[in-house]
């Protein structure tokens, strides 16, 4: 594809223009495709997962401790009684099978640490892996619910004061979190059409395009992050916030692309507005909070306002799995508005969920969530499927009885490793160290790349380059495929790279890409200006 012809492409969504980007890059024949366009990563913990699978083991044992005179392949359901010490000895038998030790460990602390009942917690994860029933609770199976709580306290709470309890509702990741979050707040009157939300700016893509849906019609107001001051939102920014005819915030923390998470001024300023804005709606994503140090999501600072979305797929390497917890305090601005809503559109409610409980005025808003992803009537059978929320206990606890934070730190030197080989293929100096700063994607704006040639060849880049042509010509000419960064609402021409998905010196060569199409930009400009001193 010529780069004189993607102009027509400026409307597409940067994943669906990531497919155009890699036609070209791997249209050479023998030549190595870069992509560092999606961010799905290529490590994962295997240590939960091996447990995963001798927990499989172990509960298809237990399963074909029934029916066992038939010789059909028949199995039945797990038997509660006595299953703890069926597990201790199964345990002791395998203990030197990768997996086993882990499981071992995790029973242990569920009963010595968590103070849960270790065979009912051994029993619930038989019959979630052996997926032998349908999910009950719909919302969160009851005692993987306590676990994911506790994942939930110390990645997006830590030590931050933080009174009452919160609920949870297993989803099929941050994407399916956002689709029924989008649809029950339309469906309760929380959001109306023509309704005005603040968008943390730049931001994960969806968040751009789903409000402007015509099922939705809401209007968009960007906080825009400053990239001069290290992606940090100004209280300039944060004032529009004041607005009472703003109705919600959504922000994705740390930020999608640029992985700063938002500074602790700004979020004690958040929670000052929201303290005069106590009617405002905030929606955070946290999905790459596990990757910072002692994270403190705006969930934890402004609880009864805020809804948290978050993702395991990063952090463990599980974008296949596709888990995610919707979390909501028990004492929420979400039910209060809904109990002050117009008798008219209570009265449509309250038939809307009478199928499902007989005080449907009581149901709590993230229980409406359940069941309107299932369009209310098949509320019976809502739920992430058991083996999904089975490994998703597994990875929380793999996490909680990491004290050292071993799993952590070795994430955050393999991507911040990868980051500064991008740098040294670009000739560049690394950013300075900042702890607000994640390093899961990285932007690479042309202001910033070219900063250092002087103001004059950033502005005539600027107007140089048609939409798009730098990315496309890294994808025809090196096969390096990027994200446009313009699709998550930067202001400069941009490119959004993944540091999660290739290997370090991968990006060493995508950086010499990158600085060898700056250098030839540069060689033409400066050629421009030879030309007018001779013709002067």
């Amino acid at each position: 594809m010529n780069v004189r012809n993607t102009e027509n492409l400026g409307s597409l969504s940067p994943f669906e223009l990531k497919d155009e980007l890699i036609k070209l890059a791997g249209s050479v024949t023998n030549r190595l495709m870069l992509n560092a366009g999606r961010g799905n990563p290529n490590f994962l913990a295997t240590v939960p997962r091996h447990g995963f699978w001798q927990l499989g083991l172990f509960a298809m044992i237990e399963s074909e401790r029934s029916f066992s005179y038939l010789a059909e392949g028949v199995g039945g359901f797990p038997r509660r009684a006595g299953i703890e010490e069926r597990f201790d000895l199964f345990a002791r038998v395998h203990r030197d099978v990768p997996g086993v030790k882990f499981l071992s460990s995790a029973v242990s602390f569920v009963r010595d640490q968590l103070g849960l009942d270790a065979g009912d917690f051994i029993y619930e994860m038989c019959q979630g892996i052996l997926a032998c029933s349908y999910p009950v609770p719909d919302r969160m199976l009851k005692l993987t619910e306590e676990i994911v709580k506790q994942y939930v306290r110390k990645e997006m709470i830590g030590t931050h004061p933080f009174v009452g309890d919160f609920d949870l509702y297993a989803v099929e990741g941050g994407t399916a979190a956002m689709t029924y979050l989008f649809n029950s707040m339309k469906i309760n009157h929380l959001l109306k059409a023509g309704d005005a939300i603040a968008l943390g700016k730049p931001i994960f893509t969806p968040y751009i395009e789903i409000p402007e849906l015509a099922e939705y019609g809401l209007t968009e107001v960007s906080i825009n992050a400053d990239p001069a001051a290290g992606w940090q939102y100004s209280t300039q920014e944060l004032d529009k916030l004041r607005d009472p005819n703003v109705k919600a915030f959504f922000l994705v923390n740390p930020s999608n692309p640029p992985s700063v998470r938002v500074s602790d001024k700004s979020l004690e300023y958040l929670a000052g507005i929201v303290k005069d804005r106590p009617d405002l709606i905030i929606l955070t994503d946290d999905v790459y909070g596990t990757f910072a140090d002692n994270f403190v999501s705006l969930f934890a600072m402004c609880p009864r306002n805020t809804l948290l979305v978050y993702s395991y797929s990063k952090y463990f390497g599980a974008t296949g799995w596709r888990l995610g917890v919707i979390a909501a305090h028990k004492s929420n601005i979400f039910d209060e508005k809904i109990a002050q809503l117009a008798e008219e559109e209570r009265e449509g409610l309250n038939k809307r969920y009478s199928s499902i409980t007989t005080e449907p005025e009581k149901l709590a808003f993230i229980d409406r969530i359940v069941a309107d992803s299932r369009t209310v009537a098949l509320n019976h059978t809502a739920g992430l499927s058991t083996p999904q929320q089975v490994q998703m206990a597994l990875f929380s606890l793999f996490s909680l009885m990491d004290t050292a934070g071993s799993y952590k730190s070795a994430m955050k030197r393999l991507i911040r490793g990868r980051k500064a080989a991008l740098y040294r293929g670009m000739g560049a100096e690394p950013e300075a160290v900042d702890d607000n700063v994640v390093d899961y994607y990285t932007l690479l704006d042309v202001e910033q790349m070219s900063r250092a040639t002087g103001p004059e060849f950033v502005q005539w880049l600027l107007g140089a380059i048609k939409p798009h042509e730098l990315l496309f010509r890294l994808a025809e000419e090196a096969g390096v495929v990027l994200l446009p960064g313009k699709g998550f609402g930067t202001v400069h021409p941009s490119g959004r790279v993944s540091l999660a998905n290739l290997n370090e010196q991968d990006y060493v060569k995508i950086g010499q890409c990158v600085r060898k199409l700056r250098d030839e930009y540069l060689e033409r400009y400066r050629q421009m200006g030879d030309d007018k001193d001779a013709k002067s």
